[in-house]
């Protein structure tokens, strides 16, 4: 796809799949807003006295029909928004569609390139002469992360350094870590003044969460960060029961397999592993869990799911699920006892948990039969 931004007929700036799609994600949405009521409440209560008036709101996060109630939420208190989606796979494009044409600047389609992927994300943050947003909802830290990286301090002549190219363990990475050093390049204050315009974030997902904190106790977070992730109604709610019920949902999908009989692993029992650990045994799977917190793994052993390590039971598992937040959970030399295909599934996040790039240095033969899967 060529990235060139187009425009609306009223001057909104835009880059999406197909505009032709709008028409039916506007009945997708209106059908969501009766599942989200506190949406909908909070545009009754607070719609006439527009707190956000003049708020500019960038948005990296998934761009469905959901985060579409969410964005005229925002337009509907008063906010100028511009949105993308923070993962490659996950757009709507009829979400992005509708979004585009009635309510806010939206850069994203299903199945970008990492290199789409990071223009996305540099549209999504420029607004023009006034430098960036006032206000960024982030979910994985990839916009945050983009500010941080781009208004770094530089040596005058020499090109800006990337100091962690495998940040997320994607193939590809390194597009993401040109990113930064082609807009500095290009326009060295960009980034810096856009930090200056910024009031705060807030992050949504345990991977971003946590690279927040690592900014913050090296000493180079530039602004004042909400954790959304670990507020009790996201932890408690969507991690426990929306991982419930969207995991068997999304596995059946990506890999057409029956659950029921399969021998499932669970790497990781806090609240998203609960809620996979719970829908993969009520659908009829042999679940294991694999954990190193003792609390958490007490907790599995009450629930009557047994406790292993990976190594135990790689070779006999047929589905995978990480839910640990980070990285080099699963591993080449784990993928090398398996002596059959397997499906493995990362559930919340797609980002900075298993190395999957290093299958690709496995030696024999690789066949992809499920692209949804491969997503």
């Amino acid at each position: 796809m060529a990235l060139l931004v187009e425009k609306t007929s009223s001057g909104r700036e835009f880059k999406v799949k197909d505009m032709t799609q709008a028409d039916f994600g506007r009945l997708e949405i209106e059908l969501a807003e009766v599942e989200m009521p506190g949406l909908m409440a909070c545009r009754a209560e607070y719609g006439p006295s527009q707190p956000f008036k003049g708020a500019k709101i960038s948005g990296s996060l998934h761009m469905t029909i959901q985060t579409a109630v969410l964005i005229e939420t925002l337009t509907a208190l008063g906010a100028e928004v511009r949105w993308c989606s923070c993962n490659i796979f996950s757009t709507q494009d009829h979400a992005a569609a509708v979004i585009a044409r009635d309510s806010a600047a939206v850069f994203a389609w299903k199945g970008e390139t990492l290199p789409e992927y990071w223009w996305c994300t540099e549209r999504c943050l420029d607004w023009g002469p006034v430098g960036g947003p006032d206000l960024i909802v982030d979910d994985g830290g990839d916009a945050t992360l983009l500010i941080h990286e781009g208004s770094r301090p530089r040596r005058s002549s020499r090109r800006p350094k990337v100091t962690r190219p495998d940040l997320h363990g994607q193939r590809g990475a390194p597009d993401r870590a040109r990113t930064p050093q082609r807009q500095y390049h290009e326009n060295p204050k960009k980034y810096t003044k856009m930090k200056e315009r910024i009031v705060g974030v807030s992050e949504e997902t345990t991977t971003g969460v946590k690279r927040l904190y690592q900014m913050q106790a090296n000493g180079t977070l530039l602004f004042p960060s909400i954790n959304v992730n670990d507020s009790v109604t996201k932890s408690k709610f969507d991690n426990l029961y929306g991982c419930r019920h969207s995991l068997p949902d999304g596995l059946m999908r990506a890999t057409d397999v029956m659950i029921a009989g399969k021998v499932a692993v669970v790497c990781g029992y806090g609240d998203v592993g609960k809620g996979c650990a719970s829908s993969l045994k009520q659908a009829g799977a042999r679940v294991i869990v694999n954990e190193i917190d003792p609390i958490c793994a007490l907790q599995a052993l009450m629930e009557g799911i047994p406790v292993l390590t990976l190594e135990d039971v790689v070779a006999e598992a047929d589905i995978f699920v990480t839910t640990t937040g980070n990285k080099d959970v699963i591993m080449v030399h784990h993928m090398q006892k398996d002596e059959e295909q397997r499906h493995s599934f990362e559930h919340r996040a797609l980002r900075q948990r298993d190395r999957h790039a290093r299958v690709g240095d496995l030696s024999g033969h690789q066949a992809h039969h499920r692209q949804a899967a491969d997503g």
